[in-house]
């Protein structure tokens, strides 16, 4: 099977829940409906599942719960339904990461996609000053980082499967809609056409931003392996992902970064 977390963690696609194995911890999954992200569909009135996706954050394994508090590191889990939402497959609303008070920065997200494919659209910032987006193209165990101050959002790139996905992020998160909700979305929304492909259609309301689709690039920069899983890595170096709970110590990478 192409699922691998890194840890004993399974996932019931069926029902949207997490299976913890033995020496895991995790918390009763939430459920997204798709009465929380009308505000940022094409149209608001689309009709689709009523549970768009699930999420666990803050799993893993038991014998790490004190490291990843003391380290203020997070991974957490989703899972995507099957299914579309009018025209638009079942993807998130879309933000930005609001400024964790532990670091007084707005924080990175690493992402694995575990399970099915994804699209992770985004962009720096969503106002009209908005000239550049990414629309990167995930298989099962690639990796994707997003970048401090970026606005984006999720898609389930295949709507006849479920798509599963883990991330790293820092334990003090939060979520700033405002902007996002304002312009009525990020610049594109998902399309899937008559072929069953997904395209992207222009927001009007951003004027004229530059899409650029492609696939997922290899984080040199920040030592992150291609073909181990995200969680493993952590175990194998505890300090690897410290770029996600402490961005200001990475100023210039993230000057320089191009998704």
């Amino acid at each position: 099977m192409e699922y691998n977390p890194g840890f004993n963690i399974d996932v019931d696609t069926n029902n949207m829940e997490f299976i913890y194995g033995k020496d895991v911890f995790g918390p009763t999954s939430e459920k997204r409906k798709l009465e929380d992200v009308r505000q940022t569909l094409k149209d608001y009135n689309s009709k689709g599942p009523e549970i768009l996706y699930s999420i666990a954050m803050d799993t893993g394994k038991e014998a790490h719960i004190k490291d990843l508090q003391k380290r203020n590191l997070l991974y957490g889990m989703c899972i995507y339904a099957s299914g579309q939402i009018g025209e638009e497959p079942i993807r998130s609303q879309g933000h930005i990461h609001a400024i964790s008070p532990s670091c007084n920065y707005s924080t990175p997200e690493m992402y694995e996609i575990l399970q099915g494919e994804a699209y992770i659209f985004m962009q720096k910032g969503a106002n009209s000053e908005t000239k550049e987006a990414y629309a990167i193209l995930c298989k099962a165990r690639d990796k994707i980082l997003v970048p401090p101050g970026y606005a984006h959002y999720t898609v389930n790139a295949n709507p006849h499967e479920p798509m599963v996905f883990g991330a790293w992020c820092v334990r003090d998160y939060g979520f700033d809609y405002r902007d996002v909700r304002k312009m009525g979305g990020l610049s594109y929304f998902p399309i899937i056409n008559e072929k069953e492909e997904i395209t992207f259609e222009p927001n009007e309301t951003y004027g004229k931003t530059k899409l650029i689709i492609k696939e997922p690039r290899e984080y040199i920069e920040f030592n992150v392996k291609k073909d181990i899983p995200i969680y493993e890595q952590y175990e194998i170096e505890p300090a690897r992902f410290d770029f996600v709970t402490e961005p200001q110590r990475y100023m210039e990478l993230w000057e320089e970064f191009t998704p």
